[in-house]
């Protein structure tokens, strides 16, 4: 990095540079001077003191040492501020050691017992060490008559043998269900309706058509409150006048030049900083031209319009309208459906009677029958209904209990330590 120690402005003239924050800083700091034979003691005003042999004058701020003591002047007087006359060899060390084992014994620890109590818990176990004694009443049983039920089918067969057949008849009973086999003859009387006279009412759509005889006519158009326009009427607006406020304003001619300037050029040798002098230019004004008039955006004064038209008429084109009408048309259909209201009598039925026999059944007159079979096992199983009292046990009361002392000695500890070596720095 470049050093400056003067400066030589635009005029030629160059100037030393003056530290002043260096200067003052350098003024209040202590300067050792070393060593003085000179005796001195604390606010001693000897002044000059010899230093290597030679006579020296102190001034402010000067520090030296005598006999391992250190002194500072303050221009008049000589101050005490350091004494190592009382510092042991260790006090020039950076740093000490020493080994050291520490020393003593570690005494017998004792127990003391108590007696104490212990609890014993019973868990089932077939290889346990405990079986209680006593005995267990036998139970009775208490139960109730049982009858066992089964199904049986015998092994064998039946045989049936007729000698001769003779014909039977049998009653026929109407059945409750099945397909229909008579239908009994007779008549039934034919029903009469007892009915009430109702209204049928509906719809009816002729047919045919309608004629109508049309007539042109005019109506007159008049202007609607509201809608659509439909018609501009002809005419003109005059033009309003309008005035406008104005103001004079000069004109320019000539827009001016700006400002230009060049700027210094700073050159550092030998520790002298040269500054060159830069040029500038002030540029020139605008040009005045002639006066002009212009409108400031007042309006001052609008004539009212007036409006210039043609009154005309409004009148629609032929508007057919119905004037008369006839219609044409043919005899229709009407169909009216409903229900009639009312009831029947209910009918009778006259018939004939007639027995229902059934034809020849060919049934046994006289026959035997005998069974032949062979002898069957049956078994039956069943589980007996009843209660089984609850047995009891009578046994000795017993009970677990005993108390525990813990035996033997503690051994004494030994101590056995390692050799450390403890520094100071």
């Amino acid at each position: 990095m470049a050093e400056i120690s003067k400066i030589t402005l635009p005029s030629g003239t160059t100037y030393d540079i003056k530290d002043t924050v260096a200067r003052n800083a350098a003024s209040g700091a202590i300067k050792i001077k070393g060593t003085t034979t000179t005796a001195l003691t604390d606010e001693a005003t000897t002044n000059p003191i010899k230093i290597n042999g030679e006579d020296y004058t102190a001034v402010a701020n000067d520090a030296v040492f005598y006999n391992k003591k250190e002194f500072v002047f303050d221009g008049t007087k000589w101050h005490e501020f350091g004494d190592m006359s009382g510092l042991g060899a260790l006090a020039y060390k950076d740093s000490a050691s020493a080994s050291y084992t520490p020393a003593g014994s570690v005494s017998q620890p004792t127990f003391t017992g108590s007696s104490s109590t212990v609890t014993i818990t019973a868990t089932a176990n077939t290889s346990g060490n405990y079986q209680p004694a006593g005995t267990v009443s036998q139970p009775t049983f208490s139960g109730s008559s049982t009858t066992s039920t089964g199904t049986f089918t015998p092994s064998g067969s039946v045989s049936v043998s007729t000698n001769t057949t003779e014909n039977k008849t049998a009653t026929v009973s109407a059945a409750s269900s099945g397909t229909a086999t008579y239908t009994p003859a007779g008549t039934v009387s034919q029903p009469t309706f007892s009915g009430s006279s109702f209204e049928s009412t509906g719809t009816f759509t002729p047919s045919g058509s309608v004629s109508l005889s049309n007539t042109n006519k005019t109506a007159t158009v008049s202007a609607a409150a509201s809608g659509d326009t439909t018609y501009t009427p002809a005419g003109s607006v005059s033009a309003p006048t309008v005035t406008l406020a104005t103001t004079t304003v000069n004109s320019i001619t000539n827009v001016g030049t700006l400002p230009s300037a060049t700027m210094p050029t700073y050159t550092v040798a030998n520790e002298t900083l040269t500054i060159t002098a830069g040029s500038f230019s002030a540029g020139t004004l605008p040009t005045k031209g002639s006066n002009t008039t212009v409108a400031t955006g007042t309006v001052s004064s609008v004539s009212t319009p007036t409006f210039t038209g043609t009154a005309v008429r409004l009148v629609t084109g032929n508007i057919s309208v119905p004037s008369s009408a006839s219609f044409t048309g043919s005899e229709g259909n009407v169909s009216v459906s409903g229900t009639a209201t009312g009831t029947v009598s209910q009918p009778t039925f006259t018939g004939t009677g007639a027995r229902l026999v059934t034809g020849n059944i060919a049934v046994p007159k006289t026959y035997t029958a005998s069974f032949t079979g062979s002898e069957g096992e049956v078994s039956v199983s069943g589980t007996p209904s009843g209660t089984v009292s609850q047995p009891t046990f009578t046994g000795t009361k017993v009970q677990l209990a005993g108390s525990t002392t813990a035996a033997g000695t503690v051994s004494k500890p030994t101590f056995t330590g390692t050799a450390a070596t403890i520094t100071v720095s």
